[in-house]
């Protein structure tokens, strides 16, 4: 540290400390190296504080002029990438009040008052938070609308539907797709229910007690955009439950986005076929020439990795903390800033990957016909038109299923005299049932996969999108 920086450092501080800090003290307590990405976020708290403070009184009109003129300053530096950050400063608080103050001189001392860096992070913190939750929610739409498009696309082709990665009921691609939009959506709501729980304003909260000048805590927080100040000065400074929940939102919207890429990766290898990937989401092979990678949908599929990370990170920081503040809470930062880079980067990847993916509808096809993937079809067709119950159909059909399966071919595929062997009162009838798009424009309950149903949901969430 040289000595113009422990000066500095020494002013932020006060009389209490004489002599500089250890180097490596300096390296394990400086944040600078990544809070000044909330740089932006500081001096709009910084603003709203002085001009309040010069509301209530409390400092001169002058020095408020002149407060908010540096700060401008300040801002049109960092911006521009000519302000200096130092570590000795720690922070990009005290790396902010201290260019301030050279520029307008004591005016700049006196900002601080009223106030902590206490309240001051947990204010910046929450609203450069709440700025990530407003981000996430264009960045997921353009995923819904992506996976929309697909759906509108293939609203009546047939596919198979899966249970443990086997045949289950075939199934159309809009619907799979539509899957996706939902959870997504509810995504979305994660993310603005978050926001509006995390509308409220830390500043005045000072250290952990309140203070005693006669600050306007209403002001500042409508000046800053939150609906009202925190109750409670302990809880003001003292949590970061904010921060925690939008990193369970990202968590589980990555674990979607997870999801998705998993089948991308599957869908578009050799066995499958069902898609294929664009060539600009896709990479080859250092040695083998055929090969086409879904490197993308890959690399999603692994983001929720340091997403999760992030947040069970700052649960384990936070678990043990006895109110108010610890040092231990400048670990909250890191972890949340490269999640939420992490989920805009998943998130815009995936919107390309699905809006320009190309899903080959005869391999669709032909594979929602395997599997026996109709058996369902015959067993709810004994119940309504032979009216035996449930667990009978369910036997009578897991018989033809066997029957079928020992002679190599489908259900379908099976003689009325092969089946009346097994229940001598089916009718020829019962072929209407057996075929995959018969049985999915059977499903017509709400929710499920008829092409009716798809089409309509595609109007809805087309609306809802718009």
């Amino acid at each position: 540290m040289t000595e113009t920086q422990n000066k500095a450092a020494n002013a932020m501080w006060g009389g209490r400390f004489s002599a500089g800090v250890d180097a490596i003290m300096e390296a394990i307590n400086a944040s600078i190296g990544f809070d000044q990405r909330m740089a932006q976020q500081d001096i709009a708290g910084s603003r709203a504080h002085a001009a309040m403070l010069a509301e209530a009184g409390i400092i001169s009109d002058s020095d408020a002029e002149a407060i908010r003129e540096g700060l401008l300053t300040v801002l049109s530096e960092i911006e521009g990438g000519t302000f200096q950050f130092s570590a000795a400063l720690e922070d990009i608080h005290m790396n902010v009040e201290a260019r301030l103050v050279e520029l307008i001189g004591e005016p700049g001392k006196r900002l601080h008052t009223g106030r902590s860096r206490n309240d001051q992070v947990a204010t910046d913190f929450r609203l450069w938070v709440r700025d990530q939750c407003d981000a996430a929610v264009p960045a997921i739409r353009a995923v819904q609308k992506a996976l929309l498009s697909q759906a509108e696309r293939g609203a009546d082709w047939v596919m198979p539907g899966y249970t443990h990665l086997q045949v289950a009921q075939p199934v159309t691609w809009g619907h799979h797709m539509l899957a996706y939009v939902e959870m997504l959506g509810r995504d979305v709501s994660r993310f603005q229910d978050a926001r509006a729980r995390m509308n409220e304003s830390p500043l005045g909260a000072a250290a952990l007690a309140g203070t005693s000048f006669p600050i306007d805590r209403e002001a500042t927080a409508k000046a800053l955009g939150f609906d009202r100040p925190m109750a409670n000065s302990l809880d003001a400074v003292a949590d970061r439950d904010f921060a925690l929940e939008f990193l369970g939102a990202a968590s589980i919207c990555a674990m979607h986005l997870s999801r998705l890429a998993e089948e991308l990766v599957i869908w578009s290898s050799a066995q499958f076929r069902f898609v294929t990937m664009s060539d600009t989401w896709s990479t080859g092979s250092s040695i083998m020439p055929q090969k086409k990678n879904p490197d993308a949908a890959e690399l999603i599929r692994g983001k929720i990795g340091r997403i999760l990370g992030a947040n069970l990170g700052l649960l384990t920081v936070m678990k043990g903390l006895p109110l108010t503040y610890s040092k231990d809470m400048q670990e909250d930062k890191e972890g949340v800033f490269d999640a939420a880079d992490t989920l805009m980067l998943a998130l815009a990847a995936m919107a390309g990957m699905v809006e320009t993916m190309s899903p080959n509808r005869e391999k669709l096809a032909e594979a929602a016909g395997t599997g026996f993937s109709t058996a369902t079809d015959l067993a709810d067709w004994c119940v309504r038109v032979l009216n035996l119950p449930f667990r009978d159909a369910h036997h009578v059909t897991g018989a033809l299923v066997a029957l079928a399966e020992k002679t190599g071919r489908d259900l379908p595929e099976l003689t009325l005299e092969e089946m009346r062997s097994v229940k001598p009162e089916i009718t020829e009838d019962v072929f209407t049932v057996l075929s995959v798009d018969n049985s999915v424009a059977s499903r017509t309950s709400y929710g499920g996969t008829a092409p009716a149903n798809v089409r309509a949901q595609i109007a809805r969430w087309k609306e809802a999108l718009t």
